[in-house]
């Protein structure tokens, strides 16, 4: 059985949308998920399951979360291979930091035009550096995260799709777990 990963967006972040990750990992085990595991208290739960396209276990997951934990959140969800892919083809992680070098896994595939919008109405905002992949945005936020005024919103409002960032440190710690 195939082995993925659910990043879930603002789980732990505020009030409303706390869950225990012992919750979490009852939920999903009785919607037929096996060897559930959480890793980092923030949203990121590893399972198996039959496999399927990505795109479908999210649609399944954002209902569990709202039908069993009453929280609207957003789920990534990515099997072993697109984790490894999305480390390896991040353009900034070989010179980047790896706590501030970023995934940002999309909802979906934004349109080049849209990317180019992002790009071009944040580059006098800072000095992160951006690049388009597969369903996901790489950056790199030079100052930190934090410091950024590159956020979630901005960027969703331009893209015209949702996301959850990861950095590299935490993705090459989730994809050894995936093993």
């Amino acid at each position: 059985m195939p082995r993925y990963v659910a990043f879930f967006g603002s789980l732990n972040v505020g009030s409303s949308n706390r869950v225990t990750m012992a919750d979490l990992r009852y939920a999903f085990e009785r919607e037929g998920l096996e060897n559930v595991e959480t890793v980092v208290a923030s949203g990121n739960v590893l399972f198996d399951f039959d496999e399927r396209p990505t795109e479908g276990l999210e649609d399944m997951l954002a209902h569990v979360m709202q039908d069993r934990l009453d929280i609207a959140t957003f789920a990534a969800v990515r099997s072993r291979d697109e984790v490894a892919h999305a480390i390896t083809a991040n353009p900034f992680a070989a010179d980047g930091d790896e706590s501030k070098v970023h995934t940002l896994f999309l909802s979906a595939q934004p349109d080049p035009a849209a990317f180019e919008k992002l790009a071009a109405d944040h580059a006098t905002r800072g000095p992160e550096r951006l690049a388009i992949g597969d369903r996901a945005l790489y950056i790199d936020y030079v100052d930190g995260a934090g410091n950024s005024k590159l956020t979630n919103m901005f960027i969703e409002r331009r893209l015209g799709c949702k996301g959850t960032a990861r950095n590299i440190r935490s993705l090459t710690r989730i994809l050894e777990k995936m093993n």
